[in-house]
């Protein structure tokens, strides 16, 4: 096969949120190496800048705070201008504060249902008619293994996770027939990840003392490399157009 036929995305536009690093980094790489155009989102400006450039010209960074309605408006309106339409939407971008319900600190979880429930709302929200307006897209949602066995101080996070599967199971049947495809990627454990990088020491070295006494990385297995996955995204999204994967939950063989 030819490097031309492998470009599966060639003249496809994808916007990638939470894209600064880890997961999200590694889908947008994988876009731009098919041929694809990417805006990739986030909340820090140099992060997402950085990995703007050394994904190419191909990719442009978008800073957003997803949780703002008003800014994730701003954003699309840009990406519109800029690319002319989207056609993939991958809600990636995810927060979780480390903290029991009984201490959970009001702004934290403001901003942890913000970026993992409102945020992927206000995407898709604004993807929608752009998609409609191309004839097709693709949205995947990237939830947790924790949606079934939520682990220690991360009960809000596997809790937005769990709801964004209930969205995504509302949005197939609102958008049957349309030509928007809805799946949800369920993740274990990643080899690449900034999602810990703001826990406090002290609640970090309790969780892990419980995660580890209460074999939650043992069941979980060994972490995946991300460029694992965002194959598998790849894969979901070259799907012919009658056909889609409603859940892929993907974890280490290990």
């Amino acid at each position: 096969m030819s490097a031309d036929q492998l470009k599966r995305f060639r003249g496809k536009v994808a916007v990638v949120t939470g894209a600064a690093r880890g997961l999200g980094k590694r889908i947008a790489e994988a876009f731009v190496s098919e041929g694809g155009s990417v805006a990739i989102l986030g909340r820090n400006v140099a992060a997402l800048e950085a990995a703007a450039a050394e994904l190419g010209a191909m990719a442009v960074a978008v800073p957003t705070d997803i949780s703002d309605p008003s800014a994730v408006r701003r954003t699309f309106d840009a990406i519109q201008q800029r690319f002319g339409g989207v056609d993939f939407l991958v809600n990636n971008a995810a927060i979780g504060h480390l903290q029991t319900i009984e201490e959970a600190d009001d702004q934290l979880l403001q901003q942890e249902v913000g970026a993992n429930l409102l945020g992927p709302i206000y995407c898709i929200r604004a993807a929608i008619p752009l998609m409609k307006a191309r004839g097709a897209g693709g949205i995947v949602n990237v939830t947790s293994e924790s949606v079934n066995r939520p682990y220690p101080f991360l009960t809000v996070y596997a809790a937005t996770k769990s709801a964004v599967e209930t969205l995504s199971a509302g949005l197939r049947r609102e958008l049957r027939g349309q030509g928007i495809r809805i799946t949800v990627l369920r993740s274990g454990r990643m080899s690449e990840s900034g999602f810990n990088r703001d826990w406090p020491e002290e609640r970090r070295a309790r969780y892990r003392e419980i995660v580890k006494a209460e074999g939650y990385h043992a069941s979980s297995g060994e972490p995946i490399s991300p460029q694992i996955t965002a194959r598998a995204v790849m894969d979901v999204l070259a799907l012919p157009c009658e056909a889609n994967i409603d859940l892929l939950e993907l974890r280490s063989s290990g």
